[in-house]
Formats: structure tokens, sequence, C-alpha cells
């Protein structure tokens, strides 16, 4: 991603955009002050001016995945229109699309970071309870919230660390079954 700012007025958001472009190019390996710096044009001091070391900047990291692809999902969800059911628009949302290679990326890092493993445990607590929460609006019970929002989210997983892609028509023909069966009666 270009910056239209001058090299020594990046912002923070800047490098995290940076940094989760590179987690999802070439993986956790090179989330480094100098490769970033490089990438972006700039000195290590402007990574520095930002984030005290790598570390703080990694954590800072995670808070913007989660951001990016837990909480600013589940706000647009909130902003639904009326009659639109939150669930069915959360799983077109997450398995209309190609693999989230963000997602596998930070799955990765986790095998081997403590600090990515939280922030994976942490988000997927964070839309395990949201996805139990839509099922409990519509009606089902809080057994029947719990069971059904797991086996999404386990098939969500499943979608997104395959690496075998669907033909769009078979995929919309699987999505168009999940959304019936998360709807079915309990």
């Amino acid at each position: 991603m270009k910056n239209s700012a001058k090299p020594d007025q990046l912002s923070a958001a800047d490098w995290l955009d940076q940094g989760l472009k590179t987690l999802t190019e070439s993986g956790f390996t090179a989330l480094k002050a100098e490769p970033l710096a490089k990438a972006m044009g700039v000195s290590r001091g402007s990574f520095y001016w930002h984030f005290a070391d790598v570390g703080a900047f990694h954590t800072a990291l995670l808070k913007r995945w989660r951001e990016v692809t837990t909480e600013q999902i589940i706000a647009s969800l909130e902003r639904s229109p009326e009659g639109e059911i939150p669930m069915n628009v959360l799983l077109r949302r997450a398995f209309g699309g190609s693999r989230l290679t963000l997602d596998v990326a930070v799955r990765t890092w986790a095998t081997v970071d403590p600090t990515a493993r939280a922030a994976v445990q942490a988000i997927d607590k964070r839309r395990l309870s949201y996805m139990e929460s839509l099922f409990v609006a519509q009606g089902y019970s809080p057994a029947v919230a719990q069971a059904r929002a797991q086996i999404l989210y386990w098939t969500f997983l499943g979608f997104t660390l395959s690496d075998k892609s669907l033909p769009k028509p078979r995929q919309e023909e699987i999505l168009a079954e999940l959304i019936r069966i998360a709807n079915a009666p309990a």
C-alpha cells in the first residue's frame, strides 16, 4: 500500500496496515523494523517513533487484526437493515469470498508465538460468543445456540484453512445450504 504522506509523517496506523499486508504476503518472520521500513521507503527511526520495540508492534498488530477481522464486521452486522437476519449476513460474508489469508497467517504465527496464540484464542472466543448471541436473538436456546455457533465456526475455520477453492456457483450452492442448516428449527 502506497502512503501519500511524507515518510516522516507516517502514523502508527500506516505501520500496522503495512504489517498486516506483510504478514499476509510474507509471514510473521518478516514482521521486523528493517524490512517494514524498507517496504515503506523510510528509516527504522520512523518505526521506533511509534513503537517501543518489535514486541510492542506485534501486540499492536494483533490488536489491529482483531479490529479489522472481527470488531468492524460485528459493528457492520449491528447496523444490518431491518428484516435482515444478521447470521445470514455473517455467513454470506464469511463464506462468500475467497480464503482469508490474513487469518491463516495469524494462525500460523500463533503456532510459535504465545502472544499471537493468546490473540487467536481471544478472537475465537469473541467470534463464538457473538455468533451464540445471534442465535439466541433468533430464539434458539442457549445450548442450541452454543452448539450451532461452534459447528459453524469449525466450518469457517476449515474453509479458511482449506487450500482448495471451489467454482463460484458451487460455493454459492454450499453457502445456501449452510444458511439453510443454520436456520433450521431446533
